[in-house]
């Protein structure tokens, strides 16, 4: 391993913030050639479903018109290297749409995707799915080369760094999902606090004494919690919570 990817290692592995871990995984990316990157995880995943997609964590650096209809307007439900990824482990060339596109293979769903992402400019790539944890988590992630590149040129890329590239994304991934999320699923300080006795067995008066607040402010709290997080019970607050690594974090 030579000194400049040990050195980055280190550095990704201490990472204590996503917006910067993010940064810096990204700019290495764009090192390689792939300056759009789409990184998406959720632990909420059933067998028709990838949860609410406000419950992603999910971090790029694709431009808001790219995003906001492929996210907001479900056109990644329909993506084929997303179905692929949900279905495997590892990287895969973006050549395997090339050929099933060559067969006609595509849905009329999955064809509208194909075509989206030829009017943007997302033609060659590669996708890196990475091995699930539980049935219910997955995460992958999407390098888009830069505009004007081929496949080849891609596969040749890969051919050279191809598994220097996949070993940085699984680092980074598993950093990724340690770190605290706030996406727009944001705690304040006393709703985390409030969650985190609660989450230890405290009663709401035990919190309240703890805090040096009144029962009624702690419920508050704990109702706005919920509300943050969109569910409906304090045990599922504090469960999506941890999910976020929001609970007892170090303040830096």
């Amino acid at each position: 391993m030579n000194d400049d990817l040990l050195t980055y290692l280190d550095i990704l592995t201490n990472s204590a913030d996503v917006q910067e871990l993010w940064a810096m995984h990204s700019a290495r990316m764009a090192s390689y050639g792939f300056d759009r990157i789409i990184y998406g995880f959720t632990r909420y995943r059933t067998s028709s479903s990838l949860g609410d997609p406000q419950d992603f964590v999910l971090l790029t650096n694709q431009s808001q018109d790219y995003i906001r209809p492929f996210i907001d307007d479900g056109l990644y439900f329909h993506a084929p290297m997303l179905k692929w990824a949900l279905e495997n482990n590892g990287a895969c060339s973006w050549q395997w749409m090339e050929e099933m596109a060559r067969k006609d293979a595509f849905t009329p769903a999955e064809r509208k995707v194909v075509e989206f992402n030829l009017q943007h400019g997302v033609t060659a790539g590669y996708t890196i799915s990475f091995r699930s944890v539980s049935a219910r988590s997955k995460g992958a992630i999407a390098l888009t080369a830069r505009k004007g590149m081929s496949q080849r040129e891609v596969e040749e890329i890969w051919s050279r760094h191809g598994d220097e590239i996949v070993v940085l994304n699984n680092v980074a991934h598993l950093k990724l999902i340690t770190l605290p999320y706030t996406g727009s699923r944001t705690l304040t300080k006393r709703q985390r606090e409030v969650l985190e006795y609660v989450g230890d067995g405290k009663t709401t008066q035990d919190t309240a004494f703890l805090l040096g607040l009144t029962p009624a402010t702690v419920e508050k709290h704990l109702r706005l919690a919920r509300e943050a997080l969109d569910v409906d019970t304090t045990a599922q607050a504090i469960l999506k919570a941890a999910f976020y690594n929001q609970m007892f974090v170090v303040d830096l």
